[in-house]
């Protein structure tokens, strides 16, 4: 998708406004009209947009920092159309938890999911997100309710198929563990009462 660099982008605002009104003074209003239509322009996108297209580019590339720069470079997320709002909080949770920063990053997922994403495989990615960060804390009963969540959804996107299925094995994988360490537990439960090697005879009374 074609992509105005955001400086650019900045760049046409001013010359759109400041030309136009020098314009207008001099000249009269439609000799400075096309300057005040690019500028208008300009400011809307930016405006309903933001820096989410190009903060994506970013991290694909791997430059976390530049898109985080980039990102903030959205000064009201509140006023971005509301599929690109939800993608700004998705960056700003992905951000998040590559630096480890776990709850900001639910914090943004959560209002991701809250609104409007355009189709269930940017549900079930954000659903993940969140099944990731809780496995981490080994909170497994609620990464498995992140799961279930996701398998529901109709998903057509390859990698988060993937996803899907490698973290279904991991929860297989973690469900044979805590069965094993169940089984443990009860063993050293029953030692703890044979006390070793048999019952304790009571001593007699005198």
């Amino acid at each position: 998708m074609f992509t105005i660099n955001i400086y650019l982008k900045f760049a046409l605002i001013a010359i759109g406004f400041i030309g136009g009104a020098i314009l207008t003074t001099a000249l009269g209003f439609w000799y400075a009209f096309p300057f005040w239509i690019v500028g208008i322009a300009m400011l809307a996108s930016y405006i309903f947009l933001g820096t989410v297209q190009s903060s994506a580019q970013m991290v694909q590339e791997q430059d976390f920092e530049g898109a985080e720069k980039r990102l903030n470079l959205t000064i009201k997320p509140k006023w971005l159309y509301v599929t690109n709002r939800a993608f700004y909080y998705i960056m700003k949770g992905t951000l998040s938890a590559q630096k480890n920063d776990h709850k900001t990053a639910e914090d943004h997922f959560n209002t991701a999911l809250a609104l409007k994403l355009p189709s269930d495989n940017e549900k079930a990615m954000v659903l993940m997100q969140l099944a990731n960060i809780k496995a981490t804390k080994n909170n497994w009963t609620a990464a498995t309710n992140y799961f279930n969540q996701a398998k529901k959804l109709k998903v057509t996107q390859g990698e988060i198929k993937n996803q899907l299925d490698y973290f279904e094995k991991a929860l297989s994988n973690n469900k044979g563990q805590m069965k094993a360490a169940r089984s443990m537990g009860k063993q050293g439960m029953r030692m703890m009462q044979q006390g070793g090697g048999g019952k304790r005879r009571r001593p007699k009374m005198r």
